[in-house]
């Protein structure tokens, strides 16, 4: 798993009927490490993250900043040196637009640690990005917002109306979809210490793209970044899936993406169905076994029976 894992000692404690079996072994974590985001070396955030798929991750917040709405937004994407990593010049990592598929560079080898300062480049069309005190904040992989100066700073107008989606998903479709989820967590199955997001065709269900990360604002960023690379904005038609609760911002984060039904197995905050309501996006959390509770427009979970 490379930079995704690390292997730790621990002291392991089993109770049994009074005895106690106390034993030393290792044990698998999952990485967490700090990633500046840039761009065009202005520093922008910094967010706790699980290493991997870093320019998605970075594609995918700055669609949810409404900054970018497609793959032309963006022109390069490079890892480059930080604090502390002494002199190592930036290494070209991806040029985007350049040909039909994106040109991936390899970063050159280096002893330094050359991974944690991603620096974006944007379209020469695009207005410049103002990176002002209000809108440079520390996210920590918990809490996406925490820190931003207001709430009206981070209620942002999508470009994409996802109430006119007419997309439909069968509640038959849904219940299964965290089994999904759960199935493709391949570190999951190591740590026991990330979350998932992942993206489906509402009509057929087939799964679109899995990530996964310490944080779950993360998750779902590296998810529409891979969209945003794959030039698929707005994801209409599709459901997203998320293994935890849902705040306000995962919301804004599906609404920013044109993403017009968002799933969870677990519950959403009184603010992220306000957002819901108010976007035409269609909510459901508590997707477990044969049952879910939807929190907003309804009308696109079909049902066998009728609603009583």
């Amino acid at each position: 798993m490379g930079r995704i894992t690390t292997r730790t000692p621990v002291t392991r404690i089993v109770l049994n009927d009074g005895d106690a079996v106390v034993r030393r072994r290792a044990d698998t974590l999952v990485v967490e490490e700090p990633l500046e985001i840039r761009v065009a070396g202005e520093p922008l955030t910094v967010t706790m993250r699980t290493p991997g798929n870093d320019i998605e991750l970075a594609a995918g917040f700055l669609v949810s900043e409404g900054v970018i709405s497609a793959a032309a937004d963006l022109r390069s994407a490079i890892h480059c040196g930080g604090p502390g990593t002494g002199s190592v010049p930036p290494t070209p990592l991806l040029t985007i637009g350049v040909g039909p598929v994106p040109a991936v560079v390899a970063p050159a080898a280096s002893t330094e640690n050359t991974y944690n300062v991603l620096d974006i480049a944007l379209a020469p069309e695009l207005a410049p990005l103002v990176t002002d005190i209000a809108r440079n904040f520390y996210t920590t992989s918990s809490c996406g917002v925490c820190g931003t100066a207001s709430i009206e700073a981070i209620e942002k107008q999508s470009r994409y109306d996802v109430g006119a989606d007419a997309a439909a998903v069968d509640a038959a479709l849904l219940t299964g979809l965290p089994d999904e989820l759960r199935a493709g967590q391949q570190v999951f199955d190591k740590t026991g210490g990330l979350h998932a997001a992942a993206l489906f065709d509402a009509a057929s269900g087939e799964l679109l793209v899995l990530r996964e990360d310490v944080g779950r604002h993360n998750a779902v960023d590296k998810v529409i970044g891979w969209a945003v690379l794959d030039d698929r904005l707005p994801l209409s038609g599709t459901v997203l899936q998320v293994s935890g609760r849902v705040s306000f911002e995962l919301v804004q984060k599906a609404v920013m993406a044109g993403i017009p039904i968002l799933s969870a197995v677990s519950a959403p905050s009184s603010l992220a169905v306000e957002l819901a309501a108010a976007s035409g996006l269609t909510l459901v959390g508590f997707v477990r076994g044969s049952s879910m509770n939807v929190y907003s427009r309804p009308g696109r979970v079909r049902v066998a029976a009728p609603v009583r």
